[in-house]
Order: structure tokens, then C-alpha cells, then sequence
């Protein structure tokens, strides 16, 4: 009634590219949050698999535990490590690969 056909259709002709600007940042805050937070996590990810796969006989780690140990034994999923020497003779105990927290350098264990 008030409003002239022509210009109703050039406001809808101005919203199509307005709800495009309207997803630009959301789009720019998804890529700062790929660079911040996803991709930095990837990278950790990645390198403890390399750690963790690396690891061998005589190895002295930390478990995510805080449990500190050497490795005895390396299987597929598991990994046994002496933590303590006992009077019947070493203490061992098996945990997963997976929660092998750090390497830790050779000698640390003798000095703790």
C-alpha cells in the first residue's frame, strides 16, 4: 500500500548479498579457531604416537599417571615396567601405551 513495488524488490535484492557478509565471521572465526586450537592439538597428537611408538626395552618414562618406571617388556597394546625393587625382586606393572605420559632422559630414575 505505502510501499512501491520497485522498492520492495530491490531490498530483497540486498539482503541476498547482506546474508553472505552475515557468514563471513563465522567463517573467519572458524579458521582462526583451525590455526589457535585444532590444529596445534593435531601436531601433539601426532608427536606422542611418534614417541610412543619409538619406545623400547630399558626406556625410562612417566606414565600420565605420575607413575615413573623403566620398560621391561614392549607388546602391541601394553608395555610392562618395573617401578620399584622389592624384596622378592622388581616390582613390575603393566599399562597401556597410550598412557605413557613423557621420556624421560637415561639416569633419572637412579637420581630420584
Amino acid at each position: 500500500m505505502l510501499i512501491s513495488n520497485a522498492y520492495a524488490q530491490a531490498a530483497a535484492g540486498a539482503t541476498t548479498s547482506d546474508s553472505l557478509m552475515g557468514l563471513l565471521p563465522i567463517v573467519l572465526m572458524f579458521i582462526v579457531l583451525w590455526f589457535l586450537m585444532i590444529r596445534p592439538q593435531m601436531k601433539k597428537t601426532k608427536e606422542h604416537q611418534k614417541m610412543v611408538g619409538e619406545l623400547q626395552k630399558g626406556d625410562e618414562i612417566v606414565t600420565q599417571g605420575g607413575m615413573a618406571g623403566r620398560i621391561v617388556k614392549v607388546g602391541e597394546n601394553f608395555m610392562t615396567l618395573e617401578v620399584a625393587q622389592g624384596k622378592d625382586g622388581p616390582v613390575e606393572v603393566v599399562v597401556q601405551k597410550n598412557a605413557i605420559g613423557a621420556l624421560l632422559p637415561k639416569g633419572t630414575l637412579k637420581s630420584l
